[in-house]
Order: C-alpha cells, then structure tokens, then sequence
C-alpha cells in the first residue's frame, strides 16, 4: 500500500516527462497490441487460399458492430477513468472505487442486451452494411461467434483504463499483450490447422479476450490494486454512473460514429466500387487505426497525470503534461503520413496476396491518408478536454469531425468529382484537416480557463 500511496503522490510531485513516459509507453504498447487482436485476424484470412479477398472483405463488414460494441465500453472506460483519477486527486478514495465497482455493473449490463440484440440482427445489419452474395456468409460467420463473447471484449475495454489510472500503466499493458500472443497462436491452429476459417478466427479472438477479462478481474480483487471491485459497492448509484456517463458519451460518440462512418464507407463504395472497393477499405482502416490507436495510447497514458494535476490544482504541470502529450501525438501522425505516401503498396500486401486488391488498395490509400498528419493534433486536444472534465465541449468536438464534416462529404463529394470512388476516399483527409484546426483553436481559446476554474467547478 505504502508503494501504491508513493506512485499516486508522484504524480503530483515527480517530473512530469519521467511520469508520462512511464504511463504513455506500456499504454502506446498496449494499444498497439490491441490492435493485434483484429490485424491478426485480417491478415490470416486474406491468405486463405482461393477465398482470402471475398472472406477478408466479409470480416470488414463486421466492423461496424465492432466498433459500436467498443463504444459502450469506452463510454464506461473513457468517462469512469478520469472521474476516478480527479477523485484520488482529491484523496477521496471512497468515491474512486464506488465509481470502478459502478463502472464494473454497468459494463455487465451492456454486454447482456448488446449480445441479445446483435445476435438477432447480425444478417440484416451485415446487408445494410453492404454485404453481397459472396461476402455475407463470412461476415456472418465471424460476427455471431465473437458478439456471443462480448462480454469479455467489454470487460477488458472498459475496465483497463481503470489500472492505468491508477498508475499501474504496466499492469494494463499485460492486460492486452497476453490476450494477443494467445490470439496470434491460436489463429493459424484454429485457422488452417482445423479448417475453421474465419470462424477460427472469430473462436481465437474470444478466447483470448475471455482470458484478459479473468486477468483484469484477478487484479481488481488482488492485493496489488489501489482500488478495488467491491461487492458492497456493485449496485449502480445514480449520482456515480451518470457523471461518469455524462464524460464518457464524448468518447461513445466518437467510437458509435466510427461505426456510422463505416457503414457509409461501406455502402457508398459497394454502390460506386464493389467488392474490390469495400475490401481495400477493409485493408485502409486496419492501417488506419495503427495512426489513431497508437495516438490514443499516449493520451490515455497521459491523462492520469493530467487529471490527477487538474484536481490537485496545480496547472503548470497540467500544462507541462499537455505540451509533451501534443508534440508526441503530431510527431507520431507526421511520421505515419510520410509512410503512407511512400509505401502503401506494401503495407496493402501484408494483408491479402490478391494482386487486384494490393494495386487498389495502393490507390486508394494514397487519397485517404493524405490528411493524417492532423490527426494527432486534433486526438491531443480533444483527449485532453476529457482529462479536465470537459464534456460538452468534448462531444462538441467528437461531432465534428464525423457527424458534422465526413458523414455528409462521403455523400456529397462523389457528385462533385468526375470519379466517384475518389471522391469517397477524398473525404477523409478534407474532414480531418478542417477538424484539427477547429479543434486545435478551441482548446488553447479555453485551455487557461478550465485550469483558472478548477476541477471543483467540474
């Protein structure tokens, strides 16, 4: 208890570079090892001979539902965690672990209706997205399996960022890099060895998120933890779950409207594209999301040290921690955006042997990438007005960039250019430059405000 009690008041005290580096890197790693659990599975079904293309576009189909399912979590994880950091700031650890245990039930309830509700509509849904003839029974086949193990998915989604609050970013980290090291050898036996395809794959996933859901609930009850999962503590209070509903829905939004984004994705390009469109999609945002989680694994590294400063008071280093935060984040995405103009083609080949699909991948990711670099800008201001508490303003923002600006471009920017389908992919990079400028200017019009206010006035 006596180290917990030290690792919390450094946070307070120690350097803050020192600090967010020994959160940011176990929580970038950790991302990134995430992302493992759906990349893994991508690249092994695009090489399945004679069906990998038409399979590996069916699993994208997925993707909506999956995102949507890791929304709920993230409305739970993202708005409980930093409500849980302010609360230790404060050195009020009664209400801290009434909010993990709230935050807990909560999670155990939106798995149950989630899994009921998908599982019943998983083929009219998976139509709607844009599943053909020739794709559907793949999207189908994953998708049942690993929406009957949501519960697991939701559990290690939204009970992590409850460790890494606490500052037990390493602890975290192991949370997803076993779960995938299970992923990745259980993929090619469940895959090839047994001949259970994308249902293989869909099995592999569960498992392995199942054995990180045990791991997280073993650490939450054990000695180690500083706040614990207690049983009195379990039945869902009003005035806990709502604050912690209320800051989480900036990051429900972001993560539901990704899912929306997708389904418009989808269905525009099977209209102007076809199957060939709609897998190289599939191969885009999986390459995409080695932008954005990594990104959102520095800022999930660096809010503890934020939120717990914001509630002590003490704004230089709620500052210092934002500038560095900043400067990772825009360094990271301008490196990627260079990557991505040059060899594109070889990332695409990673993930299917088609020749087809490699050369329109190339293309397309080109286009849909060219705006990346601003992505890092704007996740580092709008995650930092989570880490301060600032809600409204938060899911003012997360509209931005998908509601307000790529939703409606994706539909209109294709009766604009003489091609269509680039006109699709020509969305994405103008909503994310316009995004992070907007997002950029509001947070330092506000940033000094918030500080001079406090997190009393939270």
């Amino acid at each position: 208890m006596a180290q917990t009690q030290k690792k919390h008041g450094d946070m307070g005290t120690g350097s803050v570079k020192k600090l967010l580096l020994q959160l940011m890197i176990p929580a970038v790693v950790a991302q990134i090892v995430n992302l493992l659990y759906n990349i893994v599975d991508r690249i092994y079904i695009g090489h399945i001979p004679g069906i990998g293309a038409a399979a590996l576009t069916g699993v994208g189909l997925f993707t909506p539902i999956l995102m949507l399912l890791n929304a709920f979590a993230m409305l739970i994880g993202a708005g409980g965690a930093p409500r849980t950091a302010i609360a230790m700031g404060q050195g009020d650890k009664d209400q801290a672990e009434k909010i993990v245990s709230n935050s807990f039930t909560m999670l155990l309830i939106f798995s149950v209706l989630l899994t009921v509700v998908f599982y019943a509509a998983a083929p009219a849904l998976l139509r709607m997205f844009g599943a053909s003839d020739a794709t559907l029974p793949y999207a189908l086949a994953y998708s049942r399996i690993y929406i009957l193990g949501s519960v697991c998915v939701l559990i290690v989604l939204g009970m992590n960022p409850f460790i890494t609050a606490q500052g037990f970013a390493k602890i975290s980290m192991l949370t997803t890099v076993i779960g995938a090291v299970i992923n990745i050898v259980l993929d090619p036996i469940l895959i090839f060895l047994f001949g259970l395809g994308v249902r293989g794959a869909a099995i592999a996933t569960v498992l392995s998120q199942a054995v990180g859901a045990i791991w997280i609930i073993r650490f939450l009850t054990g000695p180690k933890t500083t706040l614990r999962l207690k049983k009195e503590y379990l039945k869902p209070e009003g005035k806990i779950v709502l604050p912690v509903l209320a800051l989480g829905i900036s990051t429900f939004v972001m993560m539901s409207t990704e899912s929306l984004l997708s389904i418009s994705f989808s269905s525009s390009l099977a209209r102007y594209g076809g199957d060939v469109a709609v897998g190289a999609m599939t191969v885009i945002t999986s390459v995409s999301q080695l932008a954005s989680m990594p990104v959102s694994g520095v800022c999930q590294g660096g809010q503890p040290v934020m939120s717990f400063n914001f509630g002590a008071g003490k704004k230089e280093r709620v500052k210092e921690a934002f500038r560095f935060q900043l400067l990772v984040c825009f360094g990271y995405t301008a490196i990627f955006w260079v990557l991505m103009m040059l060899v594109p083609g070889v990332v695409a080949g990673i993930f299917t042997s088609d020749a087809t699909l490699i050369q329109y991948t190339t293309w397309a990711m080109r286009i849909y990438m060219a705006g990346i670099f601003s992505l890092g800008i704007q996740i580092a201001c709008q995650q930092s007005f989570m880490a301060l508490g600032q809600a409204k303003v938060s899911l003012l923002l997360a509209c931005l960039r998908k509601l307000i600006l790529l939703i409606p471009l994706i539909f209109i920017l294709p009766h604009v250019v003489a091609d269509p389908v680039f006109g699709v992919f020509l969305a994405e990079p103008v909503s994310d430059i316009i995004a992070a400028a907007v997002t950029a200017a509001t947070f330092f019009s506000r940033f000094d405000k918030i500080l001079d206010r406090g997190a009393g006035k939270v």
